[in-house]
């Protein structure tokens, strides 16, 4: 009797984890395992959008509130919803010799989907809606981010892919979100002018 479709999308998923993990990238090593650290708590992107509201004129401030309300989004609907109800262990890294350069502290949330990758994705997408050329570098980074979760260890590729596609969802909607509050509030209206 053939195992269920699940079963299989699981062991790939184990499998290309455990591909990771084996792969010998000590000149890489260290900085994807820095910048999964400064990515925590969405640190870069808030820092991206302060740089964007301070020197980017008009557009760069409409960019930032547009990607500061996607993180909000992206992080409130992957911590309160989709990791609540799916309870995806975290990676065994031990089990899958992930070397100790790589290693960032083990999250105690649960892994599906990967928070990092909404937030990453959710911010880049919403950016990119009202600045396509600063969205090009921002996306690249975020593209990083998330795959720096699995290479330091703490996410199974499928939470990334999944947090990155949730995240791109909530990109798409939060600058329709921004625009109901520039047309309800003089004081957000004030802050994108």
């Amino acid at each position: 009797m053939p195992r269920p479709l699940s079963t299989e999308v699981l062991e790939l998923d184990k499998s290309i984890y455990r591909g990771v993990a084996s792969a010998p990238t000590p000149s890489l090593d260290e900085g994807f395992r820095r910048l999964s650290r400064v990515a925590d708590n969405s640190v870069l992107w808030f820092g991206t959008a302060g740089a964007l509201a301070l020197f980017g004129g008009r557009r760069g401030r409409r960019a930032a509130l547009n990607g500061v309300v996607a993180i909000g989004l992206a992080s409130s609907s992957v911590n309160l919803g989709f990791k609540y109800m799916a309870r995806r262990n975290r990676p065994d890294r031990e089990d899958a010799a992930v070397p100790g350069d790589r290693h960032v502290p083990m999250p105690e949330s649960t892994s599906f989907p990967s928070g990092h990758s909404a937030s990453a994705f959710a911010f880049s997408e919403a950016v990119s809606s009202a600045s396509p050329t600063i969205g090009v570098p921002v996306r690249v980074v975020s593209a990083a981010v998330a795959y720096s979760r699995v290479h330091t260890g703490v996410h199974y590729p499928g939470d990334v892919v999944v947090g990155a596609l949730i995240g791109m969802t909530v990109g798409e909607i939060a600058p329709r979100v921004v625009d109901l509050l520039v047309k309800r509030s003089s004081v957000v209206r004030r802050l994108v002018s």
